[in-house]
């Protein structure tokens, strides 16, 4: 019978395995008895977020849970082992997707800040944008109008397509994701300029072929504005064909609607129209009925879109949570006298003849186009908010019937001054809107929401204009307002509007929802204590309660403080993917 070894001889035979391991470490080519041994353990998670309330964006009931994140993805929700992860405690808080911004005006910001402090704060992590004019395609005049027309944010224009537009924002560094969509008004300049006619045949295929491009890009669907010149030059046959373009990838149709006030109904019939004729789902942005007179079309609004719904249209609408939009004194004057582009207004502005006409015009009723000055009621109800001469910077934050009086001239003879002396369309917020109606939009459980705004901070370029204050404080707003204050609509119902439905509506790959192998773009918040801070008198105030931010498995906010990571990705649309061209011809678009 043979001998057991002894515990002498077994440490023996230990320190020569041992001893031999270790040197061979990193010897790929080494053969001996570690090679069939047990590989090392990795943690099965980077990062924990254990024992938050997850709100998954299906709308459902919440639950308590952990959520594992590996490689920038969801690797698991549950109870779970964090084994040697990084753990956040989320206990007492709620644990969302990140938030989509359906309409973001940081095109500029970022490029001067990438960190998107004001909606990071919020919790958002995607911004979508777009609204009629995207940063791309651009030919070599737009490129130096966009130059020469910068106010305080100054850059160089180093892309030609959206898509090369998106990627410069990355490559800079940006801490939310980017989206945007291709903007109608952006093809129509390209290719017609900004002459008040139809496009002609070989134009419009031009326009096509634009969108078709930005389609295979990335771009998420089509936009238009048709309350703005030049896109308000547009006609139904042109947003039909572009729109039809953006829905054979699966793209969305989006529009500010021609009117929003005096012929909100007859315009919003039109938009359905466009949908319906380019077969293609379409969003209708910031809904509302803009005027006091027209507050009573709210409900008609909101049937009409039902009906459509009904009718197996894919109709939906985005909002931002307050009663005053912002845009600039250009919505005050006549789209005849815009035409030619900025400086073509400019120049009529100063002819006496010409001057006289847009002044009477301003203050006639039913002049055939959307005039924000009647529409707000009162020049009190006009605010100033942004300049780019530096004389009249001391005027941001006044009202227009203040600035008159200190000058001592009538309301409409100081838009024209101002529009003149500022070399600009000067940035403006109007008081439009009710607030029973912003209630009532916030219900239609197709509504999803929006800034309308960049996302800024009360720190360097951006002290040089003011804003409105849903730049700061919108999605906090909802959430805090709305939802625990009010109890317009219930949590989980609001989270599923600020993350799932716009990811589905926009067709955006394992983005919106808390789910396995979907991109770990999180908000951890306070239910009880977020809160919205902005006001009109002082808007640069960053939103409360929400304590952590993740954008692809990255924090960007910890204890609700910037980590001044930017892990943003450009987020692409569903035609990304398909990257078939489309044939235009004289009969129509093929695949």
């Amino acid at each position: 019978m043979q001998k057991a070894p002894s515990r002498l001889h077994l440490a023996v035979l230990v320190a020569v395995h041992v001893g031999w391991a270790l040197a061979h470490a990193g010897d790929s080519n080494a053969a001996g008895p570690e090679q069939h041994g047990p590989k090392p353990i990795l943690p099965a998670y980077d990062m924990v977020i254990a024992g938050g309330r997850i709100y998954d964006g299906s709308g459902g009931t919440p639950y308590v849970a952990d959520v594992g994140i590996k490689d920038g993805r969801i690797a698991a929700l549950g109870q779970l082992a964090p084994g040697g992860a990084r753990v956040i405690r989320a206990q007492g808080l709620a644990v969302a997707p990140g938030f989509i911004n359906m309409l973001s005006w940081a095109t500029d910001c970022l490029l001067e800040d990438g960190r998107s402090q004001s909606d990071i704060r919020q919790g958002v992590t995607l911004e979508v944008m777009g609204e009629g004019s995207s940063l791309g395609p651009l030919n070599d005049a737009m490129k130096r109008d966009m130059v020469q027309s910068q106010g305080d944010i100054k850059f160089r224009v180093e892309w030609t397509t959206l898509g090369e537009y998106l990627d410069t924002l990355v490559k800079k560094g940006v801490s939310t994701n980017v989206a945007s969509f291709v903007g109608a008004t952006t093809v129509r300049v390209y290719t017609v300029g900004y002459a008040d006619r139809p496009a002609t045949a070989r134009e419009l295929q031009q326009m096509c072929r634009l969108v078709d491009e930005a389609m295979r890009e990335g771009a998420v669907g089509v936009s238009s504005a048709l309350i703005y010149a030049p896109g308000s030059y547009a006609r139904a046959e042109e947003l039909t064909a572009l729109a039809q373009v953006a829905g054979r990838y699966g793209g969305l149709y989006i529009s500010h609607l021609r009117s929003e006030g005096d012929r909100l109904l007859e315009e919003l019939d039109d938009f359905i129209a466009t949908a319906r004729k380019a077969d293609v789902a379409a969003e209708l942005y910031h809904m509302k009925a803009a005027g006091r007179a027209n507050w009573t079309k709210c409900d008609a609004m909101i049937q009409r879109i039902e009906k459509a719904r009904a009718e197996g249209l894919r109709i939906t609408a985005d909002m931002y949570t307050y009663t005053a939009g912002a845009t600039g004194l250009d919505a005050s004057m006549p789209p005849w006298v815009q035409e030619g582009g900025h400086r073509a207004w400019v120049t009529r502005l100063r002819d006496p003849a010409l001057r006289q006409r847009v002044l009477k015009e301003i203050v006639t009723p039913a002049g055939g186009w959307e005039n924000f000055y009647l529409l707000a009621g009162a020049p009190e109800n006009i605010l100033l908010v942004g300049f780019k001469n530096e004389k009249l910077k001391p005027l941001t934050g006044k009202t227009l019937a203040q600035v008159a009086a200190l000058r001592g001239t009538s309301p409409p003879e100081t838009m024209i001054d101002l529009v003149i002396e500022d070399d600009s369309r000067v940035s403006t917020v109007y008081f439009l809107m009710s607030e029973e109606n912003v209630e009532k939009q916030i219900k239609q459980p197709w509504v999803s929401f929006c800034s309308d705004a960049g996302s800024l901070a009360p720190e360097g370029v951006f002290l040089k204009s003011s804003t409105h204050p849903r730049a700061y404080g919108n999605f906090a707003r909802l959430l805090g307002k709305y939802v625990r204050e009010e109890k317009v609509i219930p949590l989980e119902e609001a989270i599923r509007r600020l993350t799932a439905l716009p990811a589905e509506n926009l067709k955006l790959d394992r983005r919106g929802r808390l789910r396995k192998g979907y991109h770990a773009d999180i908000v951890v918040f306070d239910p009880a204590a977020v809160t919205d801070h902005a006001t009109y008198e002082n808007p640069r105030q960053y939103a409360t309660g929400v304590v952590h931010v993740f954008v692809n498995g990255t924090q960007v906010l910890q204890d609700g403080e910037h980590t001044g990571a930017q892990p943003g990705q450009v987020v692409r649309g569903p035609g990304w993917t398909k990257a078939a061209p489309l044939v235009v011809t004289p009969r129509g678009v093929f695949q």
